[in-house]
Order: structure tokens, then C-alpha cells, then sequence
């Protein structure tokens, strides 16, 4: 019996959760938010974001992509990456918004996926833009820089 159990347990596959590696190798658990209905809802009502957790973004094309900060109730840092997974735009300490109308963040340079962090992150891991960090499990991205 104690041996169809091991033989069980080491058959069932390892369900890893995506994860995200920055430059001073500090790690990030992300959740994806890869379909329309997950990019609308994004981190809206949740009043905490776990300090290794982040949600990541991840588009079809490059592109200028705006995010706002309407029903989400704690700070976050948005930090734009290339298809490659270099940093392109940090916007840092994006405040809440209750009430229309809410700032937009906007890339200055096209970018296929964008995370988000609890603000102060960015600083605190010394992210700036070209940098760049390793994703792994995570469908479709980075593409190793093709568009």
C-alpha cells in the first residue's frame, strides 16, 4: 500500500504557480490575467496584495497601454515590459480611485505586458527601465523579443 502511494504521489504532476524573477533576484508568485474578462477586473476590490505576489498582463501585440486605478483599493506600482521581458515604463505609487474621473498610466514606448505590484516595489527592487526580468511559466511571454 505504502508503495502504490509513493508511486501515486510521484506520478501526479507539479502544478507550479507562473513566477517572476527581477534583476536582484527577488521572486514574484503572479497571477495571470490573460483573457478580456481578467484584464477588465484586474485587481479591482481587493483590499491586499500578498508582498511577493504581483498580476501580470500579458497582450498579443506591442502596444501603448493605459491602465487606471477605478475600484482598486490599494496602491500599486504598474511597470510596462517589451515582448522580450525588458522594463519599458514604471509608474510608481498609483493611488486609488473611487470616483470618475480617474488619471490614466500610459506607456511612453510600446509594450506587450504589463505587472502589478504593491507600490514601493519598483523602488525597492531598484527596477528601472531596460532592465530586465525572467519569467517562467507564463503562456506566450516574453517572446524573445518577436512581435
Amino acid at each position: 500500500m505504502l508503495a502504490l502511494l509513493i508511486v501515486l504521489a510521484t506520478a501526479a504532476p507539479v502544478k507550479t504557480s507562473p513566477l517572476c524573477v527581477v534583476p536582484d533576484g527577488g521572486r514574484l508568485v503572479l497571477e495571470l490575467a490573460l483573457t478580456d474578462q481578467e484584464k477588465a477586473t484586474g485587481l479591482m476590490y481587493r483590499d491586499k496584495l500578498p508582498a511577493d505576489h504581483g498580476m501580470l498582463f500579458v497582450f498579443d501585440r506591442d502596444d501603448i497601454l493605459s491602465f487606471w486605478m477605478k475600484n482598486t483599493l490599494i496602491p500599486l506600482d504598474i511597470i510596462w515590459f517589451d515582448a522580450g521581458g525588458r522594463i519599458v515604463d514604471i509608474s510608481a505609487d498609483a493611488q486609488p480611485c473611487r470616483a470618475d474621473p480617474c488619471p490614466k498610466f500610459t506607456n511612453s514606448r510600446p509594450a506587450r505586458a504589463v505587472l502589478l505590484v504593491n507600490a514601493g516595489y519598483a523602488g525597492a527592487h531598484d527596477l528601472k527601465p531596460g532592465a530586465a526580468a525572467t519569467f517562467q511559466g507564463v503562456p506566450r511571454f516574453p517572446t524573445g523579443g518577436r512581435t
